[in-house]
């Protein structure tokens, strides 16, 4: 298969560049430089084709997946139909319980949008992590790039790395799940990243099938008092340098980055420092800017994100309420959602301006046309449930301040 990126760098307009160009209102030129750049990439999944990177709208991706405590695959799938119905552009399936395998077929039976996976997820899970090995990890990466699956995230953290994160002692060292089991792998086994032992035979089967290759952020903070350090920065440069590697073999890339807990202050600021040393597209998990939000998580995440789409953040992993206390369930996954969907918005108008759609609803809510709001609300069910049928809402009654001022403008006066 030639690649999106090859297929750009030949000049040649793919039918999913022309899909996204219409989809984003974007020139069709524009977006094919972006892509052989590599600032821009084209994530698919059959008819399905969604943009992210630069000029491109803010993303988001929706999570869901099995623990080893709670296997119910039933639920998974109305999570994953959830997600879609309201809006995520992309799901990663993180199950590491039950029939994994089985579980992604319904997922892919039962939606349309691109999915990716953490290969080690389901070796660790289903080997063991004191019992894989390297060909157990590799098998499981080419089984999942034959089923179709859109994008991998490897976790490309290094030994040298490692040491770096002693030499500062966090309050929360590794809070990367695949990272933390890939550093496990390498401690347990005295060994490199199994990962970029064999980068060129990965590249290979991932440029075969078109599969965009997601470096993971093993080394993000867990907390906001654990700041930037060496090892961040260590990743940051490793994760730039193979996915120049990628790149160059033809292989979409995404970089993970300042994703985890940031500080208020310093989200922008991180943004900005990984926009300077790559190009690629930035995706980030959060970022958190508090600790103490517990149970509503997903606002807080969604404020940081705000923060980092309006940075340059081109792709968001969305928080849960559940994040820090359990396996999310349907309503869950759509609160957090709705939530990061509205920290795309936001991000986008203050990379692009304000969008045509805020101005329809604010000329509908003057009117005192609640249909019309609803069409333009990011989700109008919610909004629905809230309203009433006509008139002024309950909250002012007849001293609604829009109905008041368009009576009293009909008056004249005269003295």
């Amino acid at each position: 298969m030639t690649t999106q990126v090859e297929q750009a760098r030949n000049g040649l307009a793919t039918a999913q560049m022309d899909d996204v160009a219409k989809t984003e209102g974007v020139d069709l030129m524009d977006l094919l430089s972006s892509i052989a750049q590599g600032s821009a990439v084209i994530m698919c999944r059959d008819r399905k084709s969604v943009g992210i990177g630069k000029g491109l709208k803010t993303k988001v991706n929706a999570n869901i997946g099995t623990s080893s405590l709670k296997i119910d695959p039933d639920e998974e799938v109305r999570k994953a139909i959830l997600a879609e119905k309201y809006g995520a552009d992309t799901l990663t399936d993180l199950s590491m319980g039950g029939d994994i395998s089985e579980i992604r077929k319904m997922i892919f039976e039962n939606t349309t949008i691109p999915l990716t996976t953490v290969p080690i997820y389901q070796t660790a899970a289903e080997i063991g992590l004191s019992n894989m090995t390297e060909d157990d990890l590799l098998t499981d990466l080419f089984r999942q790039a034959e089923e179709g699956v859109s994008s991998f995230v490897l976790h490309c953290t290094d030994r040298k790395t490692l040491e770096m994160l002693k030499e500062r002692e966090r309050i929360l060292g590794v809070v990367s799940k695949g990272g933390s089991i890939t550093c496990a792998y390498m401690t347990m086994n005295r060994c490199e990243n199994p990962f970029v032992e064999n980068f060129d035979e990965i590249l290979g089967i991932m440029k075969k099938h078109d599969i965009v290759l997601s470096l993971g952020n093993t080394m993000r903070s867990g907390c906001i008092h654990d700041a930037r350090d060496r090892a961040q920065l260590e990743e940051i440069r490793t994760n730039v340098e193979l996915a120049n590697r990628a790149s160059e073999e033809g292989v979409q890339v995404i970089i993970e980055g300042t994703g985890g807990h940031v500080r208020a202050d310093r989200i922008a600021e991180y943004v900005r420092f990984h926009k300077q040393c790559s190009h690629f597209p930035l995706f980030v998990a959060g970022p958190l800017p508090t600790d103490v939000a517990v149970g509503y998580d997903h606002i807080a995440g969604a404020i940081g994100a705000s923060m980092a789409s309006g940075a340059g953040a081109d792709y968001l992993c969305y928080i849960t309420p559940s994040e820090h206390l359990g396996l999310p369930g349907p309503e869950q996954v759509r609160e957090g959602l709705l939530a990061f969907r509205i920290a795309a918005h936001i991000g986008d108008s203050v990379k692009y301006g304000t969008s045509n759609r805020d101005r329809e609803l604010a000329v509908k809510r003057a009117e005192l046309d609640w249909e019309g709001q609803m069409a333009n609300a990011l989700d109008s069910e919610k909004a629905r449930e809230l309203a009433p049928l006509e008139g002024p809402c309950t909250m002012c009654g007849d001293f609604c301040a829009i109905k008041i001022m368009k009576e009293v403008n009909k008056c004249s006066y005269s003295q």
